[in-house]
């Protein structure tokens, strides 16, 4: 089965949740989040965006070539992101607690737990990271190295705010 396209995010309705968020948290500041999906198909984006809305999924590790090509910044503690499902209606605001720079190997297993993905050990954590990096690599024209920089990132669901609090 061929995997359907992530949609482009509905940027009204983000700016819509991002307004929600603010006028129900004060002092949240002018900061325009990004808006995005969680990997490179809607299946793969519905499928992690549940495990965050359960609270299984508290981290993400993305490549720093992926920012690059994407022409955005890097995250930064305490910033916020909106994360999409697979048709792009913005479904949660995530604020960055953590971040490190490192690569692919540099994964630890408390990383590859707080992700939350597959059985959440190491080992599942490289297995299936270095398949889809090397997929969304090859699409993007993007040069694959063992030494590839990633930032690997916690965060928390800050709305809405009846979010569920981590599984242990």
């Amino acid at each position: 089965m061929t995997p359907t396209p992530l949609a482009e995010p509905d940027m009204a309705a983000a700016a819509e949740l991002w307004r929600a968020y603010c006028e129900a948290v004060p002092g949240v500041g002018d900061e325009h989040p990004s808006v995005e999906g969680f990997g490179d198909s809607a299946e793969l984006a519905d499928e992690l965006l549940a495990l965050v809305v359960e609270g299984r999924k508290t981290a993400t590790a993305t490549l720093v070539a992926e920012f690059a090509a994407d022409e955005q910044p890097l995250p930064r503690i305490g910033g916020y992101w909106i994360a999409c499902d697979g048709r792009g209606a913005p479904q949660v605001v995530l604020r960055s607690t953590e971040l490190r720079l490192g690569t692919v190997e540099s994964v630890d297993d408390a990383f590859a737990r707080d992700e939350g993905e597959g059985d959440r050990t190491r080992d599942s954590w490289l297995a299936d990271h270095l398949r889809y990096w090397r997929r969304v690599t090859d699409a993007r024209g993007i040069r694959w190295s063992d030494d590839i920089e990633v930032i690997f990132e916690r965060f928390e669901v800050v709305w809405p705010l009846a979010a569920p609090k981590p599984v242990e």
